[in-house]
């Protein structure tokens, strides 16, 4: 899948007049790119146009416009792009109070390896996590991980062919499944070659 250039993104001064149709458009491709498992665990499905946004909105927040700075973030966030075999994802343990949400995140110490995707009956495919950094320590995990589904030709093709595509968590403290909607599979689709 092509990653981002300079020559993707708004000047800052075109990002100022075109960021709240931006915004929206993107909002609305989110909407089909989101998976929630169980009541706590989100999965943000990340592409292009995610990425731009990221990358739109770090070059307004920090005021950057020099060349050099522009392509250390494109550099940051240009690997959450998938490369068209694969699913990219942020994966977030999401708790609105705060005591609950430490708690938690000691109990699911581990919880981005029972992470999996099923394609129609395929074997499970386990994500890669984590490969910028680590994410968690003896005492707890992380809120936040990134997460990437290397897919078999055989799930691509299950995808493809509409099957189910399910995602789940098989930790022995969050046991949840769900079958995605096919409008969300539809979404996914475009990050598959």
């Amino acid at each position: 899948m092509k990653k981002l250039t300079r020559e993707d993104l708004f000047s800052l001064e075109t990002y100022s007049v075109e960021r709240e149709d931006f915004r929206a458009r993107v909002l609305a491709h989110k909407a089909n790119r989101r998976v929630a498992i169980g009541p706590n665990a989100m999965l943000y499905f990340e592409d292009a146009l995610t990425m731009q946004y990221q990358v739109q909105e770090m070059l307004r927040i920090e005021r950057i416009f020099e060349a050099e700075q522009i392509q250390e973030e494109l550099d940051a966030y240009n690997p959450l792009i998938p490369d068209g075999s694969n699913l990219k994802a942020t994966f977030m343990l999401e708790y609105s109070d705060v005591d609950e949400r430490r708690q938690a995140l000691a109990r699911l110490i581990g919880i981005e390896r029972a992470l999996w995707l099923q394609a129609n009956g395929e074997d499970r495919i386990r994500p890669v996590a984590n490969e910028d950094l680590e994410r968690e320590t003896a005492d707890k995990t992380s809120a936040v991980h990134f997460v990437r589904f290397e897919l078999t030709p055989a799930v691509v093709q299950s995808i493809k062919g509409g099957n189910d595509l399910s995602f789940g968590i098989d930790h022995p403290q969050y046991t949840y499944d769900v079958t995605i909607a096919s409008k969300i599979r539809s979404s996914l689709l475009g990050d598959l070659k």
